[in-house]
C-alpha cells in the first residue's frame, strides 16, 4: 500500500501514545538505584552490559525486546552467546512483512533461541479498535498503541528489566540514549547504544549472520508493511518508516527524556 494513504494525525485531537506521561524516575530510591547501575556498568562493552543485565540481581528477571528487523541478528547473537534461553519478546502486530516472520524463524533456529514469545493484540482490542484492519491509515499512533505498546506492556509485567537494540544513530529521539535507563517501572539496558551502522555491518560479516531479506531490496529499517517503504538514494536510514509523518517511534520505548 502507498505511504501517501497515511493521514497525518491531528495533535490537538488526541495525544500521541508516546507523548503521555509514563517515563522518568520520581522515586528517590529508584533514582539512586539507577545511578548505582550506571556506575557499575561504566566502561563495559556490549557483552559486558548484557552479562550485567542477564546475571546477578536481574537473573531470570530480564527479557529482550526484538523486532527481528534489519539489525536484530546482532543483539540476538550476543544474547544467545550468554544465555540462549533468555526470553525474547517479539511483537507480531498482524501487519508485518512475511519476510520478517520467516527471518524470525530462521534466526530462532540458527541461534538456538529457546524462549521466543510472540505477542499480539488482544482479540477484543482488535474487534473494538480496528475491526476492519485499516486503523493505520487513519491514526498511526492509535494503531501502534494497541498493536505494540499495550501488548508489550502486558508482557513485561513479570520482568524487572528489558534489553533493547536501540542505537543513537537511528533517530533524533535516540541521539542521547544511555546504556541503562528506567522506563515505565522497568530498568532498560541498551547494550548497542553507541554502535554505528558500520559497527553492525562489521559484526554481521564477522559472524556470518543471516540478513533480513528486505535489506537488499531497499529497506534499511523495517516495521509494519503498511507504514514502511523503500528508502531512495540520498534518504536517511529511517526515512522509509511512517513516511510523510512527524513520527519516528512506535511508542514502546517512549521518547528522549522519558528514559531518564
Amino acid at each position: 500500500m502507498s505511504s501517501a494513504a497515511v493521514t497525518v494525525i491531528d495533535r490537538q485531537r488526541r495525544p500521541r501514545a508516546f507523548d503521555r506521561q509514563g517515563g522518568g524516575v520520581a522515586d528517590p530510591a529508584t533514582r539512586a538505584k539507577l545511578a548505582q547501575l550506571r556506575a557499575a556498568a561504566q566502561g563495559r562493552d556490549a557483552t559486558g552490559i548484557l552479562e550485567f543485565a542477564l546475571g546477578g540481581e536481574f537473573a531470570g528477571k530480564t527479557a529482550v525486546v526484538s523486532s527481528f528487523g534489519s539489525e536484530s541478528a546482532v543483539l540476538l547473537h550476543l544474547v544467545a552467546a550468554i544465555d540462549p534461553n533468555t526470553p525474547i519478546l517479539f511483537l507480531n502486530t498482524g501487519k508485518l512483512f512475511g519476510e520478517t516472520l520467516r527471518y524470525r524463524d530462521r534466526l530462532q533456529e540458527q541461534l538456538g533461541l529457546g524462549d521466543l514469545r510472540s505477542l499480539a493484540p488482544h482479540p477484543s482490542d482488535r474487534a473494538t479498535r480496528d475491526p476492519d484492519g485499516t486503523l493505520w491509515s487513519r491514526d498511526t499512533d492509535a494503531c501502534c498503541d494497541f498493536r505494540k505498546v499495550i501488548p508489550l506492556r502486558r508482557a513485561l509485567e513479570g520482568f524487572s528489566a528489558q534489553i533493547t537494540g536501540r542505537k543513537r544513530f537511528q533517530t533524533r529521539e535516540r541521539a542521547n540514549i544511555l546504556p541503562i535507563e528506567y522506563f515505565e517501572g522497568h530498568f532498560r539496558f541498551n547494550p548497542l547504544f553507541d554502535w554505528s551502522l558500520a559497527d553492525l555491518e562489521a559484526y554481521i560479516a564477522k559472524h556470518d549472520l543471516p540478513r533480513h531479506p528486505l535489506v537488499d531490496d531497499g529497506y534499511p529499517s523495517i516495521g509494519c508493511m503498511p507504514c514502511t517503504r523503500r528508502v531512495a538514494a540520498g534518504e536517511g536510514y529511517r526515512d522509509g518508516r511512517w513516511s510523510g509523518l512527524d513520527k519516528d517511534e512506535c511508542g514502546i520505548h517512549g521518547v528522549d527524556g522519558e528514559g531518564i
